[in-house]
């Protein structure tokens, strides 16, 4: 069973591995609503063909980011995330296929996409916690990303994990509540595709599910083929550059250190990371933002023993930054264990 409050570091980008059938899956859906040519112009930035995705298993972040950006803006509808989400199909999921054969519930399932990041792919680090007879799921954006990107991503999430959860299951499963952090719009669709209360003006990105949904037993029939398949992954730069900067916490070398560690000029290693979309301060702030919220939500030390703890000595500098990395004060997260957050 859940902890009251479980926070996962999902949180992936540049070149870290993304699920293949995720762009498959963005590509059809833009061929569909903007046409053909709009399909082969995103293959043709992202430099990956039809035929070669064919046989990915795994992408890169970077990849899908940019052909889901690509979506947002022709689209031009607020509820395109959400429709994107809603056309996905159970057989077209890949590599999850066998592994989705082995649960037998709707909530072994929600268990999985949180606890596997890496084979579902996630944009996002999440709080999940129990309240009111619901999970509730909250999403943080510890990497900063642009709002509307993100409020694009987090309506897409919601869409194929409800569309998804409705085919494995055969049952019209529907969410209790929607929070957004936007201004209030017509919600007519968003609502009635996902039966939620739909809550604007937020200070974060939540939905929540009834628990009873989660005792669903899984209904869809896996084939022999989908339970056969394999895992196939490439090694990731960015992966390398996090997992320096999580080892060496809270002493993180500086850029030059870090680009002689992987035997790099700065100039090649400030311009890499700038290829896939990142830079060396934005991944230090998320990896110090996710160890803060970590050592918070633990709630062992007081704030000022945690500023301590990750290298700040004026306990008013670690809140300024923290604030910064999340939008948030320390106190925020604090509350949390208290139920003492604004609904």
């Amino acid at each position: 069973m859940l902890q009251r409050v479980d926070y996962k570091t999902n949180m992936m980008v540049g070149d870290q591995t993304y699920p293949a059938f995720e762009l498959r899956n963005i590509l059809d859906f833009i061929a569909s609503q903007l046409g053909a040519a709009a399909k082969e112009e995103v293959c043709l930035h992202i430099g990956l063909g039809h035929q070669e995705l064919k046989h990915c298993q795994f992408v890169y972040v970077w990849q899908v980011e940019y052909a889901m950006e690509f979506l947002r803006l022709q689209g031009q509808d607020p509820d395109i995330g959400t429709q994107l989400g809603l056309s996905y199909t159970v057989s077209s999921l890949d590599v999850l296929l066998p592994h989705l054969a082995q649960l037998t519930t709707l909530q072994a399932c929600l268990q999985f996409v949180v606890n596997h990041p890496r084979l579902v792919g996630s944009f996002t680090d999440t709080l999940m916690r129990l309240e009111d007879q619901c999970i509730c799921i909250r999403w943080l954006n510890t990497g900063r990303i642009e709002k509307s990107q993100y409020r694009f991503q987090f309506l897409h999430s919601i869409g194929s994990l409800l569309g998804l959860a409705r085919e494995l299951t055969g049952q019209a499963v529907s969410l209790a509540e929607i929070n957004l952090a936007e201004p209030a719009r017509d919600s007519q669709f968003l609502a009635q595709a996902t039966g939620a209360e739909i809550c604007f003006d937020s200070e974060y990105f939540e939905w929540r599910i009834d628990l009873s949904w989660l005792s669903l037993p899984v209904v869809y029939a896996f084939s022999d083929h989908q339970i056969a398949a394999s895992e196939v992954r490439a090694v990731s730069f960015i992966d390398t550059v996090l997992s320096v900067i999580r080892e060496s916490f809270p002493r993180v070398p500086n850029l030059d250190a870090m680009a002689a560690h992987i035997h790099m000029s700065d100039r090649s290693f400030r311009r890499k990371l700038a290829q896939l979309g990142s830079s060396y301060q934005r991944l230090v702030d998320q990896v110090r933002c996710q160890k803060a919220i970590e050592l918070i939500l633990a709630n062992q030390l007081s704030i000022e023993a945690i500023a301590e703890t990750m290298g700040y000595a004026d306990v008013s500098h670690f809140r300024q930054c923290f604030k910064h990395w999340i939008g948030h004060p320390p106190g925020y997260f604090s509350r949390l264990n208290r139920h003492e957050i604004h609904k």
